[in-house]
């Protein structure tokens, strides 16, 4: 099984692969909008071969959804149609921070810093979302 995680962004969207253990960022697409950035992903979880999609979903601090979170679900649906996937939604708040906490203890100065960061992002989620699954009990 090959897990795609999606960082979505109106801008760039970053996405990271795992074949359940460990996840690792793969690319960061330049974007124009939902439907572009729903074709754009579409594309990279067919080439990867990606079987379950794993989206950051941006929650409030009090857990409530407000309209990041709600443009993030549309961008779902959008995907779903072109995948036939049902994406799994999971909390990525405070990711990019520290996303951005890890280049910088890791030194990391480039240019490509804004390009790079969304796809960590989404490495942070997708290895959060299999950290979870992994520590959650069996189900009898």
């Amino acid at each position: 099984m090959v897990f795609i995680g999606v960082d979505f962004g109106d801008k760039r969207v970053g996405i990271a692969k795992s074949d359940g253990v460990l996840a690792t960022a793969v690319c960061s697409l330049c974007v124009d909008g939902i439907s572009d950035a729903a074709a754009k992903v579409a594309l990279q979880i067919s080439s990867l071969g990606g079987s379950e999609v794993i989206i950051g979903l941006p929650k409030n601090m009090d857990s409530s959804e407000g309209p990041r979170a709600r443009r993030t679900r549309r961008f779902g649906e959008k995907l779903k149609q072109l995948t036939g996937i049902d994406p799994i939604y999971f909390d990525e708040r405070l990711t990019t921070a520290q996303a951005y906490v890890y280049m910088n203890e890791t030194d990391f100065k480039s240019k490509k810093r804004k390009s790079v960061i969304d796809a960590l992002s989404a490495k942070i989620i997708l290895q959060g979302y299999l950290d979870q699954k992994r520590s959650a009990p069996p189900v009898i």
